[in-house]
């Protein structure tokens, strides 16, 4: 059954559903092909380069909708573009762009986080890529103002090495989070939700430079569309299971302590430190420990290669078996 390449919901032919369509572009009309493939994305980057505003290491793409085709645009970009990296993963490397549009799914659909709108899109030679809408502009072009917790823990190559932007905790990251937002008390529970999340499907890269706060039209500052979400260990399965450590200083978490892993108890842990009501994270942590059936049920909707699904499944499973301890 052909689905929307967007919610994974079966469609008539492969598109956009309409709910898909109003989030990825306000309803209007919007084609799920390109007319570059991956071979075009080297050329077109070093064109345009010195004019994007896109950072980091993955090989990306700047895009706007015109008449209901995305296109390539050095300035004004409405989306990003995120095909297969030309850097290879040790494991799986093909199925990046899907793991990150099915994890941005499983975040917003399961989980009710809020994300990026995002989707694929196929390119010339029909191979599937990750895009997402930029969330830091408005419709007509205006800035957002935005700050990664880099930014606003003041980390810096220079300041912390190399390595700065994991050179510190999910506990601090959360303290510096009640500094900023005054609508703390709230947002510490969408910053919960999302550690937890990250957790539970293997994601070792939520580092610093992947959570941000936004300006809201009222003045006050929220945390910005979950971005960047990707089942990273089924690429690296050598990798930490978390990016930062739970704790601040030298704490060592009960579970890590006791079995060698971060266990459910940790978080409940944590949340408490940042000041989450007891009952509310036990209510968040009992979500996810009984999400096991609509999660399967998306992963196999997803476009991932078979090898990959049950690659994302084992993982999964094994995390509910640690965050049920």
């Amino acid at each position: 059954m052909p689905q929307c390449l967007s919610t994974l919901t079966d469609l008539p032919e492969e598109g956009f559903s309409s709910r898909a369509l109003r989030r990825l572009s306000d309803g209007r009309k919007l084609s799920q092909r390109l007319a570059i493939t991956r071979a075009d994305i080297p050329r077109i980057r070093a064109e345009t380069a010195a004019r994007m505003s896109i950072s980091g290491v993955q090989d990306k793409v700047s895009l706007r909708l015109e008449r209901g085709q995305l296109v390539v645009k050095a300035t004004g970009g409405e989306y990003i573009l995120k095909p297969i990296p030309g850097t290879r993963l040790p494991k799986l490397h093909d199925d990046l762009p899907a793991n990150e549009h099915l994890t941005m799914q499983l975040a917003e659909q399961v989980f009710s986080i809020r994300t990026a709108a995002n989707g694929l899109v196929r390119l010339a030679d029909d191979e599937l890529a990750y895009f997402t809408r930029r969330f830091d502009r408005t419709r007509d072009g205006t800035r957002i103002p935005q700050e990664d917790f880099c930014q606003l823990m003041e980390r810096t190559p220079d300041s912390h090495g190399t390595n700065y932007k994991y050179d510190s905790s999910y506990e601090e990251l959360g303290h510096t989070l009640q500094r900023f937002c005054a609508a703390y008390l709230v947002e510490v529970e969408e910053l919960m939700r999302r550690l937890v999340f990250s957790y539970a499907i293997g994601n070792g890269d939520a580092h610093l430079k992947n959570f941000s706060v936004q300006r809201q039209p009222a003045g006050d500052y929220l945390l910005s569309p979950a971005y960047d979400l990707l089942a990273s260990s089924i690429h690296l399965p050598n990798e930490s299971r978390l990016a930062l450590d739970l704790l601040s200083g030298d704490q060592i978490s009960h579970g890590v302590e006791t079995h060698g892993y971060e266990t459910g108890s940790d978080f409940l842990d944590l949340a408490s430190r940042m000041g989450m009501l007891p009952r509310r994270a036990a209510a968040m942590l009992q979500q996810v420990l009984t999400s096991r059936e609509p999660v399967l049920d998306l992963v196999e909707r997803s476009f991932l290669t078979d090898g990959a699904k049950d690659a994302y499944k084992a993982l999964f499973l094994d995390r509910l078996k640690a965050l049920a301890q």
